[in-house]
């Protein structure tokens, strides 16, 4: 009897230890997208996001309109657009981001495209060999807030210089949009860092 309350005792520490640092998580992963650390670039990775047809999710909108923001200040000298082609749409998601950054005047020649990731590991992976082969040594990472914490782990073990700039403003407005991205980013996160621990 003695020994079933003693392994219940320990199931329920093990619980709240769990609890508490998944908590923690969420916390700092707030905490993180609250802070901008940009500084002077070779070049804007924008992570990619949804496209409809020939059109630009609001999600991926933001983001872009942030990178585009960093180019005109002087921040970088190009900008990398992020992802692949879904399956019903006839363009990857940085061709159609493409033609929106072109409306908006920025010149062909200073946008780079990377058209092949689906996922935010793919997204940066891909940029970076895009930045190899172009002789880039620095990058500014731009997605939503939720998203940085995540996004800037990928590239923890990269020997190139990396700055978080979370985009200013948010679709993921409302406690009903903003919790399952939390929940998501929170799950994936300390999947991640599982992942580096059990590494070395």
């Amino acid at each position: 009897m003695k020994k079933i309350l003693h392994l219940k005792t320990c199931f329920l520490l093990l619980f709240l230890a769990v609890l508490l640092y998944l908590a923690a998580a969420a916390v700092m992963i707030c905490r993180y997208g609250q802070k901008d650390d940009k500084e002077k670039s070779d070049i804007a990775i924008i992570l990619g996001a949804a496209t409809w047809e020939n059109e630009v999710s609001p999600v991926f909108r933001e983001r872009i309109n942030h990178g585009i923001q960093l180019y005109r200040e002087g921040y970088v000298d190009k900008i990398l657009l992020t992802g692949g082609k879904a399956k019903d749409n006839a363009h990857s998601d940085a061709y159609v981001a493409m033609q929106y950054v072109l409306l908006q005047g920025i010149p062909r020649e200073d946008i780079l495209l990377e058209e092949e990731s689906t996922i935010t590991r793919e997204n940066l992976d891909n940029a970076i060999a895009i930045m190899e082969k172009a002789g880039f040594h620095s990058a500014i990472i731009v997605s939503d807030p939720l998203h940085m914490k995540r996004a800037m782990l990928m590239v923890k073990e990269q020997t190139m210089t990396f700055h978080s700039s979370p985009t200013p403003t948010t679709m993921y407005r409302s406690l009903k949009t903003q919790l399952p991205f939390l929940v998501r980013e929170v799950v994936l996160y300390t999947g991640y860092q599982l992942y580096y621990f059990l590494l070395g």
